[in-house]
């Protein structure tokens, strides 16, 4: 008992640190891998319960659930929730009545946000704005407040009023874009989707005003489409194969996963300090799945990994005894 508890907290030491690398960087590839499954398939559970959550909130929707995931996909880590506050201000049906004018969508997704407060002295913006006055009572819009939004240390490319153009071209020139996005089956497949060019006016602006001498394409990166490709358009095909029971549709999520490159960030660079441990997106959502449920909050006992360390560490005392 004694042993047990000197190696709990020797794992709890290190957990934060993720210090276990080190073993799954030990393990061959068919143990990594049941590790990783499970992992992997918690993680993709969790966030399934999350989109039936927010299906229910679109009262049982699929297009407005999608229109709403994506947004919130758009809108990164700092973001994520003041885009999906947009997204129940701006409905996906209003968004359809407007279809043929991308400027009154701008317009409305921009002017929603709050953010043309910000820039009252841009001719573009000053369009922008009185269009919305007539959107916002034509569909009864309220907007948010602009300090609703995290825009210290955000990169020019990732600003939200710049997604939100990006969001407009995509709506407006996609047909049926969920069906679209259900048939993807590869990174391609994603960037051909969603690889979208903002509107004219931010060829030379990355934000309202601050022009730029050279035209700069402001498309969506192939960075930011296999996060959408991770974080939307596999979890869209997984909770949608759930609910329709579609065995070839949850397999191609499973598969799309398995292609796509690992993500990069500073959870996943510290687990490949210790080797080469995620190789695909299967694998780093796996390791991050097991960094927010277990490391964390210093679950060890309970983890897959953990669980396996103090094992072998007793049988080792066991037959040193």
């Amino acid at each position: 008992m004694q042993h047990d508890k000197r190696d709990i907290n020797r794992l709890k030491a290190g957990a934060s640190y993720f210090a276990c690398g080190g073993y799954l960087h030990s393990l061959d590839a068919l143990h990594r891998s049941e590790i990783y499954n499970r992992l992997g398939f918690d993680r993709l559970a969790r966030k399934n319960r999350d989109i039936v959550s927010f299906y229910r909130q679109c009262n049982e929707n699929w297009p407005q659930t999608f229109y709403l995931m994506l947004l919130r996909t758009m809108g990164g880590i700092d973001n994520k929730d003041a885009f999906t506050e947009l997204a129940t201000r701006v409905p996906y049906a209003a968004i359809l009545r407007e279809k043929l004018s991308p400027q009154n969508i701008e317009a409305m997704l921009i002017g929603t946000s709050g953010l043309l407060d910000l820039y009252p002295h841009d001719e573009y913006i000053l369009n922008l704005k009185r269009d919305f006055e007539y959107l916002a009572n034509k569909y009864s819009i309220k907007a948010m407040e602009s300090s609703d939004w995290k825009l210290k240390r955000i990169y020019p490319n990732n600003h939200p009023v710049l997604r939100l153009s990006q969001i407009t071209t995509f709506l407006t020139h996609t047909q049926n874009v969920m069906d679209r996005m259900l048939e993807c089956q590869t990174s391609d497949d994603v960037q051909r989707l969603f690889g979208c060019e903002a509107r004219p006016y931010w060829l030379n602006h990355y934000t309202p005003g601050s022009d730029i001498q050279k035209s700069v394409s402001k498309r969506i990166g192939r960075t930011k489409s296999d996060l959408l490709a991770i974080n939307l358009v596999v979890q869209m095909q997984f909770a949608y194969s759930e609910y329709t029971g579609n065995e070839r549709l949850r397999s191609r999520a499973l598969s799309l996963l398995e292609k796509l490159p690992a993500e990069k960030n500073s959870i996943i660079s510290q687990w490949n300090s210790y080797g080469l441990l995620a190789r695909s997106a299967f694998d780093s959502q796996a390791l991050l799945q097991l960094s927010f449920e277990y490391c964390r909050d210093r679950r060890c006992e309970e983890c897959p990994v953990g669980m396996r360390i103090l094992a072998k560490s007793a049988a080792i005392e066991a037959h040193a005894e």
